[in-house]
């Protein structure tokens, strides 16, 4: 009687299409693409989603958010528009960064995807970033 239960239960998944897609793929950690360095973050229900860190010209968005904004747009290192995966290519020199994401300029969040991370002095963790 269980193993017919079973059977079914099969017969209705395979027969309905369903499909395991709450499993998501884990993004890269940062790397080097033709460009630059492609950082991307998952965030589906974002509206803005900035880089910041130690880069050169970020100095942890000292200047505002206008600077590193991330796209989820199909542009611009981000391959499908509107799936929730913000993405930025940046050019940096080499060297050691900390950085973090910026959710809808007030939520920062280290990079669940980064290989290394430190702590950032206020009970957090910075990402890591080294590029050689």
């Amino acid at each position: 009687m269980i193993r017919k239960l079973i059977l079914l239960f099969i017969l209705i998944l395979i027969s309905t299409s369903c499909s395991l897609t709450f499993i998501k793929k884990r993004l890269s950690p940062p790397h080097k693409v033709k460009e630059g360095i492609l950082f991307q973050y998952d965030a589906p229900s974002a509206r803005h989603v900035n880089l910041a860190g130690n880069f050169p010209d970020n100095e942890w968005l000292k200047h505002g958010d206008k600077v590193d904004m991330m796209n989820d747009d199909g542009k611009n290192g981000d391959r499908v528009a509107g799936d929730g995966v913000w993405s930025i290519v940046k050019v940096l020199p080499a060297g050691r960064y900390e950085y973090k994401f910026v959710v809808d300029r007030n939520t920062w969040i280290e990079d669940p995807n980064a290989l290394e991370s430190i702590d950032d002095g206020y009970g957090g963790k910075n990402s890591i970033l080294i590029v050689k």
